[in-house]
Protein backbone atom coordinates (compact mmCIF):
# COMPACT_ATOMS: atom_id res chain seq x y z
CA UNK A 1 0.00 0.00 0.00
CA UNK A 2 1.48 3.28 -1.10
CA UNK A 3 1.95 5.82 1.66
CA UNK A 4 0.23 9.19 1.21
CA UNK A 5 2.64 11.88 0.01
CA UNK A 6 3.71 14.70 2.29
CA UNK A 7 1.99 18.02 1.81
CA UNK A 8 3.78 20.81 -0.01
CA UNK A 9 3.89 22.84 3.22
CA UNK A 10 5.60 20.00 5.08
CA UNK A 11 8.04 19.39 2.24
CA UNK A 12 8.88 23.09 2.05
CA UNK A 13 9.36 23.15 5.81
CA UNK A 14 11.69 20.14 5.65
CA UNK A 15 13.62 21.68 2.75
CA UNK A 16 13.85 25.04 4.49
CA UNK A 17 15.00 23.44 7.74
CA UNK A 18 17.45 21.16 5.90
CA UNK A 19 18.97 24.00 3.89
CA UNK A 20 19.22 26.16 6.99
CA UNK A 21 20.90 23.29 8.87
CA UNK A 22 23.42 22.75 6.07
CA UNK A 23 24.06 26.49 5.93
CA UNK A 24 24.48 26.61 9.68
CA UNK A 25 26.81 23.58 9.52
CA UNK A 26 28.91 25.22 6.81
CA UNK A 27 28.94 28.54 8.66
CA UNK A 28 29.88 26.87 11.95
CA UNK A 29 32.66 24.85 10.29
CA UNK A 30 34.10 27.94 8.62
CA UNK A 31 33.89 29.96 11.83
CA UNK A 32 35.47 27.14 13.84
CA UNK A 33 38.35 26.83 11.37
CA UNK A 34 38.73 30.60 11.29
CA UNK A 35 38.81 30.74 15.10
CA UNK A 36 41.34 27.91 15.20
CA UNK A 37 43.54 29.71 12.67
CA UNK A 38 43.21 32.99 14.58
CA UNK A 39 44.19 31.35 17.87
CA UNK A 40 47.14 29.65 16.17
CA UNK A 41 48.32 32.95 14.71
CA UNK A 42 47.85 34.63 18.06
CA UNK A 43 49.99 31.93 19.69
CA UNK A 44 52.62 32.38 16.99
CA UNK A 45 52.67 36.15 17.53
CA UNK A 46 53.09 35.62 21.27
CA UNK A 47 56.02 33.24 20.85
CA UNK A 48 57.57 35.42 18.13
CA UNK A 49 57.51 38.49 20.40
CA UNK A 50 59.03 36.42 23.18
CA UNK A 51 61.95 35.35 20.95
CA UNK A 52 62.36 38.95 19.75
CA UNK A 53 62.80 40.04 23.35
CA UNK A 54 65.16 37.11 23.96
CA UNK A 55 67.28 38.21 20.99
CA UNK A 56 67.44 41.72 22.40
CA UNK A 57 68.48 40.34 25.79
CA UNK A 58 71.24 38.19 24.29
CA UNK A 59 72.57 41.09 22.23
CA UNK A 60 72.70 43.34 25.31
CA UNK A 61 74.41 40.73 27.48
CA UNK A 62 76.93 39.42 24.94
CA UNK A 63 79.77 41.31 26.70
CA UNK A 64 78.88 39.92 30.13
CA UNK A 65 80.46 36.84 31.63
CA UNK A 66 78.90 33.43 31.12
CA UNK A 67 77.35 33.17 34.56
CA UNK A 68 75.58 36.52 34.30
CA UNK A 69 74.30 35.72 30.83
CA UNK A 70 72.97 32.38 32.03
CA UNK A 71 71.22 34.07 34.96
CA UNK A 72 69.68 36.71 32.69
CA UNK A 73 68.40 33.98 30.40
CA UNK A 74 66.94 32.03 33.31
CA UNK A 75 65.20 35.10 34.76
CA UNK A 76 63.81 36.00 31.35
CA UNK A 77 62.49 32.50 30.69
CA UNK A 78 60.77 32.22 34.05
CA UNK A 79 59.28 35.68 33.72
CA UNK A 80 57.89 35.37 30.19
CA UNK A 81 57.16 31.73 29.44
CA UNK A 82 57.02 29.74 32.67
CA UNK A 83 60.57 28.64 31.96
CA UNK A 84 59.74 26.97 28.63
CA UNK A 85 62.64 28.32 26.59
CA UNK A 86 66.01 27.02 25.47
CA UNK A 87 69.06 28.17 23.52
CA UNK A 88 70.88 25.45 21.57
CA UNK A 89 74.10 25.54 19.65
CA UNK A 90 74.39 24.15 16.13
CA UNK A 91 75.72 20.87 17.52
CA UNK A 92 72.54 20.41 19.59
CA UNK A 93 74.12 21.26 22.96
CA UNK A 94 72.52 23.82 25.26
CA UNK A 95 74.18 27.22 25.16
CA UNK A 96 72.79 27.95 28.66
CA UNK A 97 71.56 25.68 31.41
CA UNK A 98 67.85 24.87 31.23
CA UNK A 99 65.88 27.57 33.08
CA UNK A 100 63.46 25.04 34.56
CA UNK A 101 62.82 21.33 35.03
CA UNK A 102 59.92 21.58 32.57
CA UNK A 103 62.24 22.98 29.89
CA UNK A 104 64.79 20.28 30.60
CA UNK A 105 62.18 17.50 30.19
CA UNK A 106 60.41 19.11 27.23
CA UNK A 107 60.70 17.21 23.92
CA UNK A 108 62.26 20.00 21.90
CA UNK A 109 62.42 19.35 18.16
CA UNK A 110 65.76 18.55 16.60
CA UNK A 111 67.85 21.33 15.18
CA UNK A 112 67.82 21.49 11.38
CA UNK A 113 69.78 23.74 9.15
CA UNK A 114 68.08 25.58 6.36
CA UNK A 115 64.90 27.29 7.51
CA UNK A 116 65.41 30.45 9.51
CA UNK A 117 62.26 29.82 11.54
CA UNK A 118 59.98 26.90 12.27
CA UNK A 119 56.60 26.85 14.00
CA UNK A 120 55.79 23.33 15.19
CA UNK A 121 53.15 21.39 17.08
CA UNK A 122 54.20 18.78 19.62
CA UNK A 123 53.01 16.97 22.75
CA UNK A 124 54.50 16.83 26.22
CA UNK A 125 53.04 14.87 29.11
CA UNK A 126 49.95 14.18 27.05
CA UNK A 127 49.31 17.89 26.46
CA UNK A 128 49.64 19.76 23.16
CA UNK A 129 52.15 22.59 22.76
CA UNK A 130 53.20 25.08 20.10
CA UNK A 131 56.93 25.52 19.63
CA UNK A 132 58.68 28.36 17.76
CA UNK A 133 62.33 27.80 16.76
CA UNK A 134 64.41 30.59 15.20
CA UNK A 135 67.99 30.65 13.96
CA UNK A 136 70.08 33.40 15.62
CA UNK A 137 73.67 34.51 15.15
CA UNK A 138 75.50 36.00 18.13
CA UNK A 139 79.14 37.06 17.88
CA UNK A 140 79.68 34.81 14.87
CA UNK A 141 78.17 31.85 16.69
CA UNK A 142 75.09 30.15 15.24
CA UNK A 143 72.39 29.56 17.86
CA UNK A 144 68.80 28.24 17.86
CA UNK A 145 66.30 30.02 20.11
CA UNK A 146 63.28 27.93 21.13
CA UNK A 147 60.25 28.77 23.17
CA UNK A 148 56.99 26.88 23.76
CA UNK A 149 53.49 27.62 24.97
CA UNK A 150 50.63 25.21 25.82
CA UNK A 151 47.66 24.91 23.46
CA UNK A 152 45.20 23.98 26.20
CA UNK A 153 43.78 27.50 26.37
CA UNK A 154 43.09 27.48 22.66
CA UNK A 155 41.40 24.10 22.94
CA UNK A 156 39.14 25.36 25.73
CA UNK A 157 38.07 28.30 23.57
CA UNK A 158 37.45 26.02 20.57
CA UNK A 159 35.50 23.57 22.69
CA UNK A 160 33.36 26.36 24.17
CA UNK A 161 32.69 27.68 20.67
CA UNK A 162 31.70 24.20 19.43
CA UNK A 163 29.42 23.61 22.43
CA UNK A 164 27.74 26.95 21.77
CA UNK A 165 27.13 26.00 18.14
CA UNK A 166 25.72 22.59 19.09
CA UNK A 167 23.52 24.06 21.82
CA UNK A 168 22.10 26.70 19.47
CA UNK A 169 21.44 24.22 16.63
CA UNK A 170 18.10 22.77 17.90
CA UNK A 171 16.75 26.22 18.77
CA UNK A 172 17.76 27.76 15.46
CA UNK A 173 16.51 24.70 13.56
CA UNK A 174 13.16 24.89 15.35
CA UNK A 175 12.85 28.62 14.68
CA UNK A 176 13.80 28.21 11.02
CA UNK A 177 11.40 25.27 10.55
CA UNK A 178 8.55 27.15 12.22
CA UNK A 179 9.31 30.21 10.11
CA UNK A 180 9.43 28.08 6.96
CA UNK A 181 6.12 26.42 7.83
CA UNK A 182 4.39 29.73 8.52
CA UNK A 183 5.70 31.26 5.29
CA UNK A 184 4.78 28.18 3.23
CA UNK A 185 1.27 28.07 4.72
CA UNK A 186 0.81 31.75 4.00
CA UNK A 187 2.09 31.34 0.45
CA UNK A 188 -0.08 28.26 -0.18
CA UNK A 189 -3.25 29.56 1.48
CA UNK A 190 -4.66 30.58 -1.94
CA UNK A 191 -4.10 26.98 -3.08
CA UNK A 192 -6.28 25.74 -0.21
CA UNK A 193 -9.04 28.13 -1.24
CA UNK A 194 -8.74 27.04 -4.86
CA UNK A 195 -8.81 23.36 -3.82
CA UNK A 196 -11.88 23.79 -1.60
CA UNK A 197 -13.77 25.63 -4.33
CA UNK A 198 -12.73 23.16 -7.03
CA UNK A 199 -13.96 20.24 -4.90
CA UNK A 200 -17.36 21.88 -4.47
CA UNK A 201 -17.85 22.36 -8.21
CA UNK A 202 -19.77 19.64 -10.01
CA UNK A 203 -21.94 19.36 -13.08
CA UNK A 204 -24.76 20.91 -11.05
CA UNK A 205 -22.89 24.15 -10.26
CA UNK A 206 -20.46 24.73 -13.11
CA UNK A 207 -21.28 28.43 -12.92
CA UNK A 208 -19.13 28.78 -9.82
CA UNK A 209 -15.59 30.05 -10.25
CA UNK A 210 -12.33 29.75 -8.37
CA UNK A 211 -11.24 32.75 -6.28
CA UNK A 212 -8.60 34.86 -8.01
CA UNK A 213 -6.11 36.76 -5.87
CA UNK A 214 -4.57 39.70 -7.71
CA UNK A 215 -0.97 38.84 -6.91
CA UNK A 216 0.43 38.61 -10.43
CA UNK A 217 2.10 35.28 -9.63
CA UNK A 218 1.69 31.70 -10.81
CA UNK A 219 -1.29 31.07 -8.51
CA UNK A 220 -3.25 33.88 -10.10
CA UNK A 221 -2.52 32.52 -13.57
CA UNK A 222 -3.52 29.01 -12.41
CA UNK A 223 -6.86 30.25 -11.03
CA UNK A 224 -7.58 32.27 -14.17
CA UNK A 225 -6.74 29.30 -16.40
CA UNK A 226 -9.00 26.99 -14.38
CA UNK A 227 -11.83 29.53 -14.54
CA UNK A 228 -11.46 29.76 -18.30
CA UNK A 229 -11.61 25.96 -18.50
CA UNK A 230 -14.74 25.91 -16.30
CA UNK A 231 -16.32 28.50 -18.58
CA UNK A 232 -15.73 26.27 -21.59
CA UNK A 233 -17.03 23.22 -19.73
CA UNK A 234 -20.14 25.09 -18.60
CA UNK A 235 -20.85 26.16 -22.15
CA UNK A 236 -20.36 22.62 -23.51
CA UNK A 237 -22.48 21.00 -20.78
CA UNK A 238 -25.23 23.58 -21.27
CA UNK A 239 -25.35 22.75 -24.96
CA UNK A 240 -25.54 19.02 -24.20
CA UNK A 241 -28.30 19.55 -21.63
CA UNK A 242 -30.26 21.72 -24.00
CA UNK A 243 -29.88 19.18 -26.79
CA UNK A 244 -31.02 16.35 -24.48
CA UNK A 245 -34.07 18.28 -23.32
CA UNK A 246 -35.01 19.39 -26.82
CA UNK A 247 -34.51 15.95 -28.34
CA UNK A 248 -36.49 14.24 -25.58
CA UNK A 249 -39.31 16.72 -25.91
CA UNK A 250 -39.44 16.50 -29.69
CA UNK A 251 -39.40 12.69 -29.68
CA UNK A 252 -42.36 12.36 -27.35
CA UNK A 253 -44.85 13.35 -30.04
CA UNK A 254 -43.79 10.89 -32.76
CA UNK A 255 -43.35 8.15 -30.16
CA UNK A 256 -46.83 8.69 -28.76
CA UNK A 257 -48.26 8.69 -32.25
CA UNK A 258 -46.48 5.43 -33.09
CA UNK A 259 -47.76 3.77 -29.93
CA UNK A 260 -51.32 4.96 -30.56
CA UNK A 261 -51.29 3.64 -34.13
CA UNK A 262 -49.98 0.26 -32.95
CA UNK A 263 -52.65 0.03 -30.22
CA UNK A 264 -55.36 0.83 -32.75
CA UNK A 265 -54.01 -1.81 -35.11
CA UNK A 266 -54.13 -4.37 -32.29
CA UNK A 267 -57.88 -3.79 -31.94
CA UNK A 268 -58.39 -4.86 -35.56
CA UNK A 269 -59.97 -8.35 -35.36
CA UNK A 270 -58.94 -9.12 -38.93
CA UNK A 271 -55.19 -8.72 -38.28
CA UNK A 272 -53.19 -11.92 -38.74
CA UNK A 273 -51.24 -13.34 -35.74
CA UNK A 274 -47.85 -12.29 -37.10
CA UNK A 275 -49.00 -8.67 -37.53
CA UNK A 276 -50.53 -8.68 -34.06
CA UNK A 277 -47.19 -9.84 -32.57
CA UNK A 278 -45.40 -7.07 -34.45
CA UNK A 279 -47.86 -4.42 -33.24
CA UNK A 280 -47.58 -5.79 -29.69
CA UNK A 281 -43.77 -5.45 -29.85
CA UNK A 282 -44.16 -1.88 -31.11
CA UNK A 283 -46.46 -1.01 -28.21
CA UNK A 284 -44.08 -2.57 -25.65
CA UNK A 285 -40.98 -0.90 -27.06
CA UNK A 286 -42.80 2.42 -27.34
CA UNK A 287 -43.74 2.17 -23.67
CA UNK A 288 -40.11 1.55 -22.75
CA UNK A 289 -38.95 4.42 -24.94
CA UNK A 290 -41.57 6.71 -23.39
CA UNK A 291 -40.36 5.78 -19.94
CA UNK A 292 -36.77 6.52 -21.00
CA UNK A 293 -37.74 9.89 -22.49
CA UNK A 294 -39.71 10.77 -19.37
CA UNK A 295 -36.66 10.02 -17.24
CA UNK A 296 -34.41 12.07 -19.52
CA UNK A 297 -36.80 15.04 -19.35
CA UNK A 298 -36.95 14.75 -15.58
CA UNK A 299 -33.17 14.81 -15.30
CA UNK A 300 -32.97 17.65 -17.82
CA UNK A 301 -35.21 19.68 -15.51
CA UNK A 302 -32.98 18.64 -12.62
CA UNK A 303 -29.90 19.91 -14.46
CA UNK A 304 -31.69 23.19 -15.13
CA UNK A 305 -32.70 23.40 -11.43
CA UNK A 306 -36.30 23.48 -12.60
CA UNK A 307 -38.70 22.03 -10.01
CA UNK A 308 -42.19 23.17 -10.87
CA UNK A 309 -44.03 21.67 -7.90
CA UNK A 310 -44.42 23.77 -4.76
CA UNK A 311 -43.26 22.11 -1.56
CA UNK A 312 -45.97 21.82 1.07
CA UNK A 313 -46.75 19.76 4.12
CA UNK A 314 -47.53 16.20 3.00
CA UNK A 315 -48.00 12.88 4.75
CA UNK A 316 -45.06 10.63 3.91
CA UNK A 317 -46.96 7.60 5.26
CA UNK A 318 -49.61 8.06 2.60
CA UNK A 319 -46.99 8.36 -0.15
CA UNK A 320 -45.30 5.14 1.02
CA UNK A 321 -48.57 3.23 1.26
CA UNK A 322 -49.71 4.33 -2.20
CA UNK A 323 -46.39 3.28 -3.74
CA UNK A 324 -46.55 -0.06 -1.95
CA UNK A 325 -50.12 -0.53 -3.15
CA UNK A 326 -48.89 -0.05 -6.73
CA UNK A 327 -46.06 -2.53 -6.16
CA UNK A 328 -48.05 -5.29 -4.41
CA UNK A 329 -49.61 -6.81 -7.58
CA UNK A 330 -46.18 -6.90 -9.19
CA UNK A 331 -44.74 -8.61 -6.09
CA UNK A 332 -47.53 -11.21 -6.10
CA UNK A 333 -46.99 -11.84 -9.82
CA UNK A 334 -43.27 -12.52 -9.18
CA UNK A 335 -43.93 -14.68 -6.08
CA UNK A 336 -42.23 -12.18 -3.77
CA UNK A 337 -43.24 -11.25 -0.22
CA UNK A 338 -43.76 -7.52 0.27
CA UNK A 339 -43.99 -6.45 3.92
CA UNK A 340 -44.75 -2.86 4.86
CA UNK A 341 -44.25 -1.20 8.23
CA UNK A 342 -45.19 2.42 7.60
CA UNK A 343 -47.20 3.43 10.63
CA UNK A 344 -50.72 2.74 9.45
CA UNK A 345 -53.23 5.02 11.16
CA UNK A 346 -50.59 7.66 11.91
CA UNK A 347 -48.98 10.40 9.84
CA UNK A 348 -45.44 11.61 9.29
CA UNK A 349 -45.50 15.15 7.96
CA UNK A 350 -42.66 16.38 5.79
CA UNK A 351 -42.23 19.38 3.51
CA UNK A 352 -42.37 18.11 -0.05
CA UNK A 353 -44.27 17.24 -3.19
CA UNK A 354 -46.55 14.23 -2.80
CA UNK A 355 -46.25 12.82 -6.38
CA UNK A 356 -42.47 13.19 -6.32
CA UNK A 357 -42.13 11.45 -2.95
CA UNK A 358 -44.41 8.66 -4.14
CA UNK A 359 -42.27 8.33 -7.25
CA UNK A 360 -39.14 8.11 -5.09
CA UNK A 361 -40.61 5.23 -3.08
CA UNK A 362 -41.83 3.53 -6.24
CA UNK A 363 -38.39 3.70 -7.86
CA UNK A 364 -36.81 2.02 -4.83
CA UNK A 365 -39.55 -0.62 -4.73
CA UNK A 366 -39.33 -1.26 -8.47
CA UNK A 367 -35.58 -1.64 -8.19
CA UNK A 368 -35.95 -4.12 -5.30
CA UNK A 369 -38.60 -6.18 -7.11
CA UNK A 370 -36.55 -6.38 -10.31
CA UNK A 371 -33.41 -7.71 -8.64
CA UNK A 372 -34.95 -10.11 -6.12
CA UNK A 373 -35.46 -13.64 -7.44
CA UNK A 374 -38.39 -15.72 -6.21
CA UNK A 375 -39.08 -16.72 -3.58
CA UNK A 376 -37.69 -13.58 -2.00
CA UNK A 377 -38.83 -10.75 0.19
CA UNK A 378 -38.92 -6.98 0.08
CA UNK A 379 -39.34 -5.04 3.32
CA UNK A 380 -40.41 -1.39 3.59
CA UNK A 381 -40.25 0.46 6.91
CA UNK A 382 -40.84 4.08 7.89
CA UNK A 383 -39.80 5.46 11.25
CA UNK A 384 -39.10 8.79 12.92
CA UNK A 385 -35.77 9.56 14.55
CA UNK A 386 -34.02 12.81 15.52
CA UNK A 387 -36.28 15.19 13.58
CA UNK A 388 -36.10 12.98 10.50
CA UNK A 389 -38.33 10.48 8.80
CA UNK A 390 -36.29 7.41 7.87
CA UNK A 391 -37.49 5.26 4.99
CA UNK A 392 -35.78 1.89 4.50
CA UNK A 393 -36.33 -0.42 1.53
CA UNK A 394 -34.58 -3.76 2.01
CA UNK A 395 -34.56 -6.77 -0.30
CA UNK A 396 -33.07 -10.26 -0.33
CA UNK A 397 -31.96 -10.01 -3.93
CA UNK A 398 -28.72 -10.53 -5.80
CA UNK A 399 -27.03 -7.54 -4.21
CA UNK A 400 -24.51 -5.07 -5.63
CA UNK A 401 -20.76 -5.51 -5.86
CA UNK A 402 -18.75 -3.18 -3.64
CA UNK A 403 -16.96 -1.75 -6.66
CA UNK A 404 -20.32 -0.69 -8.13
CA UNK A 405 -21.85 0.87 -5.01
CA UNK A 406 -20.36 4.37 -5.52
CA UNK A 407 -21.91 4.53 -9.01
CA UNK A 408 -25.46 3.21 -8.52
CA UNK A 409 -26.89 6.75 -8.59
CA UNK A 410 -25.04 7.66 -11.80
CA UNK A 411 -27.07 8.06 -14.97
CA UNK A 412 -27.23 5.09 -17.34
CA UNK A 413 -24.89 3.13 -15.06
CA UNK A 414 -25.41 -0.62 -15.31
CA UNK A 415 -23.50 -2.98 -13.07
CA UNK A 416 -22.38 -6.56 -13.66
CA UNK A 417 -23.98 -8.71 -16.38
CA UNK A 418 -26.29 -10.50 -13.94
CA UNK A 419 -27.96 -7.19 -13.11
CA UNK A 420 -27.80 -5.94 -16.69
CA UNK A 421 -30.09 -8.81 -17.75
CA UNK A 422 -32.94 -6.99 -16.02
CA UNK A 423 -34.68 -4.44 -18.21
CA UNK A 424 -34.25 -0.81 -17.26
CA UNK A 425 -33.03 2.54 -18.51
CA UNK A 426 -30.43 3.12 -15.81
CA UNK A 427 -32.07 6.45 -14.88
CA UNK A 428 -34.37 5.42 -12.02
CA UNK A 429 -31.90 5.75 -9.14
CA UNK A 430 -30.48 8.98 -10.62
CA UNK A 431 -34.04 10.40 -10.56
CA UNK A 432 -34.51 9.10 -6.99
CA UNK A 433 -31.36 10.90 -5.90
CA UNK A 434 -32.54 14.12 -7.56
CA UNK A 435 -35.94 13.91 -5.84
CA UNK A 436 -34.20 13.34 -2.51
CA UNK A 437 -31.98 16.37 -3.05
CA UNK A 438 -34.98 18.53 -3.97
CA UNK A 439 -36.48 17.58 -0.60
CA UNK A 440 -33.19 18.18 1.27
CA UNK A 441 -33.09 14.46 2.05
CA UNK A 442 -30.17 12.05 2.17
CA UNK A 443 -30.25 8.77 0.24
CA UNK A 444 -27.70 6.00 0.68
CA UNK A 445 -27.26 2.36 -0.21
CA UNK A 446 -25.64 -0.65 1.43
CA UNK A 447 -25.40 -4.04 -0.18
CA UNK A 448 -23.82 -7.48 0.00
CA UNK A 449 -23.63 -9.70 -3.04
CA UNK A 450 -26.07 -12.64 -3.00
CA UNK A 451 -27.60 -11.38 0.28
CA UNK A 452 -29.51 -8.24 -0.63
CA UNK A 453 -29.55 -4.47 -0.82
CA UNK A 454 -30.80 -1.76 1.54
CA UNK A 455 -31.71 1.79 0.50
CA UNK A 456 -32.07 4.39 3.24
CA UNK A 457 -33.72 7.81 2.79
CA UNK A 458 -33.71 10.43 5.57
CA UNK A 459 -36.26 13.21 5.05
CA UNK A 460 -36.44 16.26 7.39
CA UNK A 461 -39.70 16.53 9.29
CA UNK A 462 -41.85 19.63 9.15
CA UNK A 463 -40.91 22.12 11.87
CA UNK A 464 -43.87 23.07 14.01
CA UNK A 465 -44.20 26.78 14.90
Amino acid sequence: MMKPPFSISLRLTIWFGGIFFLGWLLFGTVMWLNLKSTLKNERYQTLSRRIDRLQQLLNKSKDEDEADRSQDFTDFSRATGNGLAEVFRADGQRAFPSPSAAARAFPWPSMKSGAAERFLHTNSGGLPYWVLMRRFSLGGQSLFLLTAAPESGNLVVLQSFMMGLLASAPILLLISSAGGYVMSRKALRPVDRITATARSISIRNLSERLPVTKTGDELQRLAETCNAMLQRLESAVSQIKQFTADASHELRGPLSFTRTVAEVALRNPHADPESRRAFKDIVDESAKASELLDGMLTLARADANSFDAALEQVDLVAAVQEACGMARPLADERNLTLSVSAGAGSSVNVLGDFPSLRRLVWILLDNALKYTPAPGRVEVSLSVSSKQAILIVRDSGIGIAQIDLPHVFDRFYRTDPSRSQVEGSGLGLAIAKWIAEMHHADISVASTEHEGTTFRVSVPLCVAY
